[in-house]
């Protein structure tokens, strides 16, 4: 079975978890300060598609190495999320390599798990620019919280899904 809805129309119990990590996401009050949307695309994968303009540029013109972390830790924190459907991962540590500058326009998070499945994951993700060309990657360790996903408001399927 794919990540599309079941024959008689109802959502999997992975599908569920996936889109309930898709409503934390667009809860958390930090999302609200950037234009960005995450799409769980499967199990282990995740796509955030994030608007870069002058509000999140360094003084030399360019988005601030913030932004790319940001970026790439949610990405490849969600990717990691949807293998673990109880527990909150905090993020460990973080590689992060810069490719080139972002001067604004849409940029694409592409995260992935890699491996781990019970108290450490690792994720990795990469952007990628309005040109296709990649601008960063990096590379997450996670673990696993003492936080229930169910006991966070945010976590929840939205209602027509």
């Amino acid at each position: 079975m794919g990540d599309s809805d079941t024959s008689d129309g109802a959502a999997t119990g992975a599908q569920m978890h996936w889109r309930a990590l898709e409503a934390l996401y667009a809860s958390a009050p930090v999302n609200s300060l950037f234009k960005s949307k995450l799409e769980i695309v499967g199990e282990g994968l995740s796509r955030i598609t994030f608007d870069v303009d002058e509000s999140v540029f360094h003084a030399a013109g360019a988005a601030h190495g913030t932004i790319y972390f940001k970026m790439l830790d949610d990405a490849s924190f969600y990717a990691a999320n949807t293998m673990v459907s109880d527990r909150f991962l905090l993020t460990t540590s973080f590689n992060l390599h810069f490719a080139r500058p972002i001067n604004g326009g849409r940029v694409i998070a592409e995260g992935k798990w890699i491996s781990g499945r019970r108290r450490v994951l690792i994720g990795e993700a990469r952007l990628v620019d309005e040109e296709g060309e990649e601008v960063g990657r990096g590379t997450g360790t996670f673990m696993r919280s003492q936080i229930k996903l169910s006991g966070l408001g945010g976590y929840r399927v939205p209602d027509g899904k």
